[in-house]
């Protein structure tokens, strides 16, 4: 008798079932439809001709307006000249004071202020950093910079907690206010100084006007996530009580959120020290100038002198944001708290008996004879790595040839191969990559931002900017992970890499253009270097930060199972860390980008040469239309290196 048997159910392979092989099947079919209607329409190659729009005669009629009206319509005279006016005596008070105070008051001040906070060791560093601003010669600028960053960064603290207070509170807000401040934080600086300045011309208020928008962005997210952070069940027993929304919001929901208020803040200072040089494109003055100057001149000595006061200031405030924070988290008791007044007191009379007593002996201004030159060793050993680098070292070969290389082996394909894709190839990439590790929102968003490249007429310069951010994030991640993964396994490297990033983090990026262009002259090449030093630390810091936070006991079971080093690394603590390490590249693209267009004063060429072009030579049209498409690029790279919440919770 015959045995029939029946045939197993047929079933998809696995591959099959992943949601994302769905979604990109998905996006094959909707290719196979609309590709041949839009070759047939359009065809392929660049960004077609008739999907392009000329805003540049509407730009051109706007920029001649504010012009011709600048000094007569009501809105300058009694809107925006109230704001000037309220800028420049805000300013001029905190440097008169600071002059008043002279460098032995701002100096003892300054250290009593991190004694109280941090204790005896930060209060020295303090003391000494400003110190060596007076020993460098830097003492004057040094103050104008202050009083410019104390008005900018108090500007930028209220601005962004009123910000994030309304995200916070409001759902509703929060979905309004997330495109604005993803602009601002990707707008590049150039792009909006040309605005600022024919608002309110070139001079104080245009900078610190300009510094408000790039620093105010991340303390209105800092303060949003704090206050959508709180602690449900503390939130729901202040309710209890029969408390309103107002005494709620001051009693817990601020409270709660105070480290990251703080650190809001803290974010907020370097932001706005990193605009320093910038802004001295516009009339800040102050230690941004010299540093300009010297790039101008190509004078790295005058330029370093000036940068590593900025630096100091730039590192201090972080220690000392970072140990208020740490303060304000720990509880201390009622008598701790009346010795820590009574300790504000004394530091407040002995910051005066010192002022008054050094005023009394000596004046205010800092001493001539105690300024110490460094600008002619700097460039001695600067003309000795050009000499002895820049060509000619043996089997390795110089510096020029490294940047040769690179831009005939990388950045010339990965252009030419850019632009020689059909622009619809690219909006296909685009949506599979965005669409992969996120949702259609934000597919449909990264597809419409490079969308707008290309209505904007300027889709070959982006695709240009866009070979050189993909070069520098390669080399940033490559450089990056290699060397969290060092400091993550290693304290004690963890602890002497740190200043080196507090440094390269905080040094101006306009520093960064001179001993690159002096070792890899004029190019795309020495874009991309300056990018990569700039992007490396905050990679660095994600990835030791994400690597440092994998459950131990996942570490443990693997050690236990006598999993070596390597296979601990790659298949428990990278696959673990994967939302730190993908915030990592997230960041160091959005940094690539800030630099790289930056790039352009020293032929970088593409979007930044634009952004550049249009300042100096007052062109709305040309600066704006570049800076837009600088958004929609850091938009849509954004997009494509960033998983949203979704995602990352169903892990699909």
């Amino acid at each position: 008798m015959a045995t029939i048997t029946a045939s197993a159910p047929l079933s998809l392979p696995g591959v099959l079932k992943h949601r994302a092989v769905h979604k990109l099947l998905l996006i094959a079919l909707a290719a196979a439809i609309l590709v041949p209607l839009a070759n047939a329409r359009w065809a392929s190659g660049s960004w077609p001709g008739a999907l392009t729009v000329d805003v540049s005669e509407p730009l051109a009629r706007t920029s001649d307006w504010i012009i011709d009206n600048r000094d007569s319509h009501p809105l300058f005279l009694y809107f925006f000249g109230h704001i000037s006016n309220a800028v420049v005596l805000s300013v001029r008070a905190v440097y008169l004071v600071l002059l008043a105070a002279g460098w032995a008051g701002v100096t003892a001040f300054a250290g009593l202020v991190a004694w109280r906070v941090a204790g005896v060791r930060l209060a020295l560093g303090t003391a000494a950093a400003f110190l060596a601003c007076g020993l460098l010669g830097m003492w004057v600028p040094t103050m104008q910079t202050l009083a410019l960053m104390v008005v900018a960064v108090l500007a930028s603290v209220v601005v962004g907690a009123l910000l994030g207070l309304a995200a916070g509170l409001s759902d509703r807000m929060d979905r309004i206010l997330r495109p604005v401040l993803d602009t601002m934080q990707v707008l590049p600086a150039f792009a909006y100084l040309l605005p600022v300045v024919l608002v309110f011309g070139i001079g104080v208020p245009a900078a610190v006007l300009a510094t408000v928008v790039y620093a105010a962005p991340p303390m209105a997210r800092l303060t949003a996530l704090g206050l959508r952070g709180a602690d449900k069940e503390v939130l729901e027993a202040v309710e209890s009580l029969g408390s309103t929304a107002r005494q709620r919001l001051l009693t817990a929901r601020i409270p709660l959120a105070r480290k990251e208020l703080l650190l809001g803040v803290n974010q907020t200072i370097m932001m706005a020290l990193s605009m320093a040089v910038i802004a001295s494109i516009i009339g800040a003055g102050g230690l941004g100038d010299r540093v300009y100057q010297g790039l101008a001149t190509v004078d790295v000595g005058a330029a370093l002198a000036a940068s590593i006061p900025i630096v100091l200031l730039a590192v201090i405030l972080d220690r000392l944001t970072g140990a208020a924070g740490e303060r304000l988290g720990a509880t201390e008791p009622d008598q701790r708290r009346l010795r820590g007044r009574a300790g504000w007191g004394v530091a407040a009379a002995a910051t005066v008996v010192v002022a008054v007593a050094v005023r009394l002996l000596n004046g205010t201004d800092w001493p001539t004879g105690w300024v110490v030159g460094i600008a002619d060793p700097v460039n001695t050993a600067k003309d000795w790595m050009v000499d002895h680098l820049y060509t000619g070292v043996p089997v390795v070969g110089g510096t020029a040839e490294w940047a040769g290389h690179f831009t005939t082996w990388v950045l010339d394909p990965l252009r030419d191969g850019l632009q020689g894709l059909p622009w619809w190839s690219l909006l296909l990439i685009v949506a599979a990559l965005s669409w992969v590790i996120g949702t259609w929102r934000t597919a449909l968003t990264a597809v419409l931002a490079l969308a707008a490249i290309g209505v904007l007429g300027v889709w070959d310069k982006s695709l240009d900017t866009l070979s050189q951010v993909l070069a520098a994030v390669a080399v940033t991640v490559v450089l990056g992970f290699a060397i969290g993964i060092a400091a993550a396994r290693s304290r004690r490297f963890e602890r002497q890499l740190r200043p080196v990033l507090d440094v390269l983090q905080t040094m101006p990026q306009f520093v960064y253009l001179i001993p690159v262009v002096a070792l890899f002259a004029v190019g795309r090449a020495p874009a991309v270097a300056a990018a990569v030093v700039y992007a490396l630390p905050a990679v660095v810091r994600i990835t030791t930060q994400g690597l440092r936070q994998v459950d131990p006991s996942a570490m443990e079971s693997a050690r236990s199972l006598g999993a070596t080093t390597r296979q601990q690394l790659f298949q428990v603590q990278l696959p673990l860390a994967r939302p730190a390490l993908l915030l990592a590249v997230n960041q160091g693209v959005v940094l690539v980008l800030a630099v790289v267009v930056i790039g352009g004063l020293v032929g970088g060429g593409a979007l930044g040469y634009d952004a550049v072009y249009g300042l100096a030579q007052g062109d709305l049209a040309t600066g704006l239309v570049a800076g837009a498409a600088m958004v929609c690029l850091g938009l849509m790279l954004d997009r494509v290196t960033q998983p949203t919440e979704r995602r990352t919770k169903k892990g699909a």
